[in-house]
């Protein structure tokens, strides 16, 4: 029983770091109709904003309150700003394009940042891993067992990524559901010709949609470098493929579904690796993908819409 416990917590742990990098993904589907292969390459970016940040503050002042806030801020800045520079250069000019040449776009985007950051020049980090450094002190919040060897172990950084993946969750619904700008929102994914006729300025909503995405984005990867602590260029890759996963298994588009979605495939991957095998972890968790889509074709929330010709 103890085992199972200890399974349930570290998969929503790790499901948690997949709703945040999925949320962003369906905020960007849901206004744009456009998958941004890039994402998990920007949250790559915005872990190594927050390890430059964390060097530059100190041993001392990373690890207290308003260094982490600090860290966080800065890398969640950095990457809304990618993010709109990424959407005006990028994706904007292709917006009355065929959607596949959007698509393209956001897989060279995506090759271009994660091989980029490879360069061992200037301010460019290199190939090598790197440890992330320890900026949130790990502390057992519950115990259950032998206090020296506990059957089940609740960490601090496990509480703190559920309640952010959940706070996040409740703010993008509050925002789309409850606030001027998420009507905005609303009517540009409707249909973004239509809402710029009725004077919703489009192409700030759009763009402020990217940044919104951009910055969950960075805050799940510094919760996933506190959690593993190892950061390299081509971390985003597999991540960034996962919370897609997880978008798509919600049904992408739907902001509770890529919380749903990623806690599920959290869980699945843990009870792969804790009952089976770690390397059947990947194979598990895209065939798990294939089936709920067999099941359900817009995914768990999604509808599936008929496209009128």
């Amino acid at each position: 029983m103890s085992e199972l416990i200890q399974h349930l917590i570290n998969g929503i742990a790790t499901g948690t770091i997949y709703a945040l990098v999925a949320l962003g993904y369906t905020m960007v589907y849901g206004v744009l109709k456009l998958i941004n292969f890039a994402h998990g390459d920007v949250m790559m970016v915005g872990v190594y904003m927050g390890y430059a940040t964390a060097f530059a503050l100190g041993r001392e002042a990373r690890s207290s309150l308003w260094g982490v806030l600090l860290i966080f801020l800065v890398a969640m800045a950095g990457c809304a700003l990618l993010g709109l520079i990424i959407e005006r250069f990028a994706y904007r000019p292709l917006r009355e394009k065929p959607r596949l040449t959007a698509l393209i776009t956001a897989i060279g985007i995506s090759f271009a940042l994660s091989y980029g950051f490879q360069l061992d020049i200037g301010f460019l980090p290199g190939a090598a891993p790197r440890a992330f450094p320890q900026i949130i002190q790990p502390v057992q919040w519950f115990t259950l067992g032998d206090p020296e060897f506990p059957d089940v172990v609740l960490w601090n950084w496990q509480v703190l990524s559920l309640l952010v993946a959940v706070g996040m969750m409740g703010g993008l619904q509050f925002l789309v559901y409850r606030t001027r700008f998420g009507r905005a929102m609303r009517a540009v994914s409707h249909d973004h010709r239509v809402a710029a006729l009725m004077g919703i300025p489009t192409d700030r909503v759009i763009a402020v949609t990217f940044m919104l995405g951009s910055a969950l984005a960075a805050g799940a990867g510094l919760l996933y470098a506190i959690k593993d602590t190892s950061v390299s260029p081509m971390m985003g890759l597999m991540v960034g493929l996962k919370a897609f996963v997880a978008a798509v298994i919600g049904g992408i588009g739907n902001v509770p579904g890529a919380m749903v979605g990623g806690l599920l495939l959290g869980l699945v991957e843990e009870f792969v690796v804790g009952y089976a095998a770690s390397t059947w972890r990947d194979a598990v968790a895209f065939g798990f993908l294939i089936i709920v889509l067999l099941v359900r074709p817009g995914g768990l929330f999604g509808r599936v819409a008929a496209e009128k010709v």
